[in-house]
């Protein structure tokens, strides 16, 4: 009996002689919402990246890369051959966690501006891109040429006319300056023809949305002295 009774003394006795668990005092991250989450850092970029290592899988909207044995699921609008790198941006959700690939850095700047825009969401993002390239994006928007969005499955005529009503300022800062995108400005490669025609059209006077306007109704295959001839005779009939 008297053993029980110091067993049952000592058990009451230790909780007492336990170190006291006190709460953290450090901030915590907030909790995240969910629905359209692109997984950004501090610099603008995504957790990862991009991955550079063989396709093993591939179809019309999607790949399957092999990076150090380990196969990633990645959208993209497009892809061609068997080894190469894709530009990432990782998409959280409560129910899923995507990977959007894209051949080159331009492709996914155009897609992180276009998903910025009230109402379009990676689907449509990405099939605006499967028909259209960045320089062609960033002219359309700029020019309110809202049909040539419409021509991209799940996006039409109210969403086209959001896309190119939300962008046209950006995208003309853009265009003026003769930038490239980068984060939620956008403009086509200052290297191309295209670009280089209406930087130089701004610099005569024309507003950028004008510039761009008659940019567009011209080949874009053709020098950049050309470019600017044909638009010069197009603006002087407005």
């Amino acid at each position: 009996m008297r053993d029980e009774v110091s067993a049952i003394t000592h058990l009451r006795a230790v909780p007492d002689k336990l170190p006291l668990i006190r709460p953290r005092t450090e901030p915590q991250a907030p909790s995240p919402k969910w629905g359209k989450a692109f997984h950004y850092t501090k610099e603008g970029y995504t957790m990862i990246y991009c991955l550079t290592g063989k396709i093993i899988k591939k179809t019309l909207d999607s790949v399957v890369i092999s990076c150090g044995g380990v196969g990633y699921f990645v959208q993209i609008p497009a892809t061609t051959g068997q080894e190469g790198t894709v530009y990432t941006i990782m998409n959280v959700t409560e129910n899923d966690v995507s990977l959007y690939g894209f051949a080159a850095e331009e492709q996914r700047d155009c897609f992180k501006m276009l998903t910025g825009v009230t109402g379009v969401g990676p689907k449509a993002a990405l099939s605006i891109l499967s028909i259209m390239t960045p320089e062609k994006i960033a002219l359309a928007a700029s020019s309110g040429d809202h049909k040539a969005f419409t021509k991209a499955a799940g996006v039409g005529p109210k969403l086209a006319q959001r896309i190119t009503l939300e962008l046209k300022d950006k995208v003309g800062k853009g265009l003026a300056a003769g930038t490239g995108f980068s984060g939620n400005v956008a403009a086509p490669a200052p290297s191309s023809a295209p670009a280089q025609a209406v930087a130089a059209l701004v610099s005569l006077g024309y507003a950028p949305s004008d510039a761009a306007a008659a940019v567009a109704r011209v080949d874009e295959t053709l020098s950049v002295q050309e470019i600017i001839t044909i638009a010069l005779r197009s603006l002087s009939r407005v």
